[in-house]
């Protein structure tokens, strides 16, 4: 499988036969999609920078919502989770999707503002890759990402919704995930490609380049 990441919360994951794209945003972020190709579109909530789904070529099926879902192949589970005190901090709903994939568990937690009870990871299963939010700003912080990395204990870590160059929001840099992580510099990869037997045996955070440019003010 190859994963490449477009920023903020939005990645291609692609196999041999179909390809997923997470939460596609709108201009309004900062940010210019490059109008991926999708046969599968994930919404983890209704917020325009997560279900810009105009931004997405191809005859491709949307999946915004709890469930269980097959299509092409693909099987994925959408959990519908809601924090557990309403906050004016983050949305009153997120999806966690977890997509099973050349025999991969990958999970996107969306927007997730809270840790996840023992029950809410009994749910998730085994991960093996893991994108997070780690940069607050009406999601998990850098403190709170490393508190449900070692609560889901997967083997790759991609960091998410953190700061770039361009944001109209503002987040934390990803430095400050990494150094709560207790980790050294990474260097950032272009594209990860992984299969099953080429897992590490522990927890390895992943940094992938966004493949989106800053939009100029001259832009339509």
């Amino acid at each position: 499988m190859e994963i490449i990441w477009y920023g903020h919360a939005c990645f291609r994951l692609k196999d041999k036969n179909i390809t997923v794209v997470t939460d596609p945003y709108d201009k309004s972020l900062g940010l210019a999609l490059p109008r991926p190709k999708a046969d599968i579109v994930t919404v983890s909530n209704p917020a325009p920078h997560h279900n810009h789904i105009a931004g997405v070529k191809g005859e491709f099926k949307v999946v915004d919502g709890p469930g269980e879902y097959e299509i092409g192949g693909v099987f994925i589970t959408g959990i519908r989770m809601i924090p557990p005190k309403k906050s004016d901090n983050g949305p009153s709903l997120n999806n966690i999707f977890v997509f099973y994939i050349e025999d991969l568990t990958v999970c996107h937690l969306g927007d997730m503002t809270h840790i996840p009870t023992q029950s809410q990871v009994e749910d998730l299963g085994n991960i093996d890759v893991l994108m997070v939010p780690v940069a607050g700003k009406r999601a998990l912080s850098a403190a709170q990402a490393a508190e449900v990395i070692s609560v889901i204990e997967p083997l790759i870590v991609i960091p998410m919704h953190y700061d770039l160059p361009g944001l109209t929001v503002t987040l934390d840099p990803v430095s400050k995930f990494l150094k709560e992580m207790g980790a050294a510099k990474i260097d950032p990869i272009p594209t990860l490609k992984i299969t099953k037997s080429t897992l590490p045996e522990e927890t390895q955070i992943v940094l992938l380049e966004p493949r989106a440019l800053a939009k100029s003010a001259n832009d339509e």
